[in-house]
This record gives structure tokens, C-alpha cells and sequence, in this order.
């Protein structure tokens, strides 16, 4: 494995309200907190937006998610940047020399908040 158990992988994304709009356009998650400006002219998140994070860790290493558990600790604001901890935290061998991979994850904000943690699990590729 390239990866190893233990291994830290980091992505770092600062979120622009141009995103939100393209997520809210494929997802059609239009709550008003997503479309509508707070006080300080951000715009909260979608949280399956933040959690492509951990996804594009997984997607770069060619894993093929069976599982995904997210606990969203707090909002996330666009202008944000978080920083997300992809752990490895093992791997097992899977019927037709495939590879399972379980990961855990966790992710701040630029305040060094936590935003969002969870796993994945899945398959490689």
C-alpha cells in the first residue's frame, strides 16, 4: 500500500460563495441559511459540501466508499478555510485481492474549531 496505517493525509479548501450556489443548484438544498446572507454577508455551508473533503482524500486514492458516518460539530461559513485530517486507520484484505481501507477524519476551521469529524471505509480500487 502507498498509504500507510497511521498516515495523516491533509486537504485544506477555502469555501466561496460560488460554491454554494453550484451545490445548491446540483443538491437543490435551498434552505434560507444557504441562500440568504447573515449579518456579516456570509452564507452557511451546505454540510455534505464540507464533507467533500474527506471524500476527495478517499476519491484521490482510489477508494471506492462502502461507508460514511459524519458528525457535524458546527456551521461553516463561505470564506471559511478548513482544514481536513484523513487518518488511515487499517486495512483488510477483501474476497478477489481487493482491499478494504477504514479511515478516520477530522476537520477544522481556520480558528482551529472543529467543524466536522466521522469515518469512511470502502474498497480500493
Amino acid at each position: 500500500m502507498a498509504l500507510k496505517v497511521g498516515e495523516i493525509i491533509t486537504f485544506e479548501r477555502t469555501f466561496t460563495v460560488r460554491d454554494v450556489e453550484l451545490f445548491t443548484e446540483v443538491s437543490a438544498d435551498e434552505g434560507i441559511h444557504h441562500v440568504t446572507p447573515d449579518e456579516q454577508g456570509r452564507l452557511v455551508i451546505q454540510g455534505l459540501l464540507t464533507a467533500t473533503l474527506p471524500t476527495k482524500v478517499g476519491g484521490d486514492h482510489n477508494v471506492l466508499a462502502r461507508t460514511m458516518n459524519f458528525e457535524f460539530l458546527r456551521p461553516v461559513f463561505t470564506g471559511d478555510t478548513i482544514i481536513c485530517e484523513v487518518k488511515i486507520e487499517k486495512y483488510e484484505r477483501q474476497e478477489k485481492d481487493r482491499i478494504a481501507i477504514h479511515t478516520s477524519f477530522l476537520c477544522k476551521n481556520q480558528h482551529g474549531k472543529e467543524v466536522l469529524k466521522g469515518n469512511f471505509s470502502g474498497v480500493i480500487l
